[in-house]
């Protein structure tokens, strides 16, 4: 199975020879449209790197309703903490949004690796600061941008992680998913696209949102970039 670094954004910046003996005893892993890697609760056993087609990372809040949190797509990763806490409870339930695949990276094979030469702990902490990067990235989001501009940032990462962002591109997500992923309701959500059909921007059809001008939704979404 030839692999290239190059694929997964956070191993960019890792050593060579660590990538090569951490992609070298990885599993490909294939999945259909709406397949569950794994549930919250499950035993953590495994590190999962996307390599082809999106995943959604969903929770089940306190009220019994289902949140998507997370979209994630090629070169992004999932499940790292159990490379850190093996057996631990996943906090979340991944699932495959369309057809899919992912190099999957055992817990035991991983702490293979680290007895033998501990520096891949390297590349475990660059996997962490990542994430921590992005979860610090989306909670200033949460806190301090308005709803409509996170409505509509969330539509254009859902879409990056799908790809290109161009004309024409269908949003994978419902108008409930897309509300959890923005931490709003599904009413300012519904608002948003209606006033970006209305801008000429989207398309609505049942279940479908469609880009129309993603150049102009982008510059309302990051008005400063």
């Amino acid at each position: 199975m030839a692999v290239a670094r190059e694929e997964f954004a956070l191993l960019r910046d890792a050593a060579p020879a660590e990538v090569d003996e951490l992609l070298s005893r990885a599993r490909r892993r294939r999945f259909t449209a709406g397949e569950v890697v794994f549930h919250a609760g499950d035993p953590a056993d495994s590190l999962h790197l996307v390599r082809r087609g999106r995943f959604a990372v969903r929770i089940t809040t306190e009220f019994g309703d289902i949140a998507t949190i997370n979209v994630l797509g090629q070169g992004d990763a999932f499940g790292e903490l159990a490379l850190l806490t093996p057996g631990a409870p996943r906090s979340a339930t991944v699932a495959a949004l369309e057809e899919a695949e992912t190099l999957s990276i055992h817990e035991i094979e991983f702490a293979a690796m680290r007895d033998r030469a501990p520096q891949i702990d390297r590349l475990l902490s660059g996997l962490l600061a990542a994430q921590v990067r992005r979860l610090s990235s989306q909670l200033v989001e949460a806190l301090y941008l308005p709803a409509d501009t996170r409505v509509r940032r969330s539509l254009l990462d859902v879409v990056a992680a799908f790809g290109p962002v161009e004309r024409g591109t269908v949003v994978p997500l419902t108008q409930e998913e897309l509300a959890s992923l923005a931490g709003t309701s599904r009413a300012t959500v519904n608002k948003v696209l209606r006033d970006e059909q209305a801008a000429g921007t989207v398309e609505l059809s049942r279940g479908r949102t469609t880009l129309l001008d993603p150049q102009a939704l982008e510059r309302k979404a990051r008005p400063f970039s």
